[in-house]
């Protein structure tokens, strides 16, 4: 194989190998698309889908929507763990994350998914994380934003019920 050859068939294998990388991509994306969506690809884990975890964002925000905390901390168990977006103080009983959200409710927040992975770790826990965006508006000005947050909820099946164990929340970095 002369000098010339082996340049040709270099370049052909490394189009072969950017096509087949960039089929691959296309792959992934699709299938992260179909979990940003609810759909579930059929994965079940103690016959648990992603998509009855997706659900219990759905539950959380429409407990948000009422603005009652009582009924957003019921959601939690009772050793849950909730690291804010919009306080410093670690929530480590009900009575704590009741007073995070009676202050952060105040700002009529209402969240959407913007991406979710979820990981169903067997029939009585789960993990879904990814990034949210709240929409808060300033109770003094009536102004409202959109804030982009990283998420990490923790969830265990407990007596036949998801709760949130574990609930993190920070806001998304800026671009670096």
């Amino acid at each position: 194989m002369n000098r010339r050859t082996r340049i040709r068939a270099t370049v052909a294998g490394g189009v072969a190998v950017t096509a087949l990388g960039a089929l691959v991509a296309g792959v992934g994306v699709a299938q992260a698309g179909e979990k940003e969506h609810g759909g579930d690809r059929g994965d079940r884990k103690g016959g648990v889908t992603e998509r009855e975890i997706a659900g219990l964002f759905d539950r959380w925000n429409a407990a948000l929507l009422t603005g009652d905390a009582e009924k957003v901390a019921d959601l939690y168990a009772e050793d849950a763990v909730l690291l804010p977006t919009a306080s410093p103080r670690i929530r480590t009983d009900h009575a704590g994350i009741v007073d995070y959200f009676e202050h952060f409710l105040q700002k009529k927040p209402r969240g959407e998914k913007v991406r979710s992975v979820i990981r169903v770790l067997d029939r009585n826990s789960a993990l879904d994380a990814g990034v949210y965006r709240f929409h808060l508006t300033d109770p003094k000005t009536g102004v409202t934003k959109a804030v982009d947050a990283r998420y990490t909820y923790e969830y265990e099946k407990r007596d036949g019920t998801w709760l949130i164990v574990n609930h993190h929340s920070s806001v998304l970095p800026a671009e670096g």
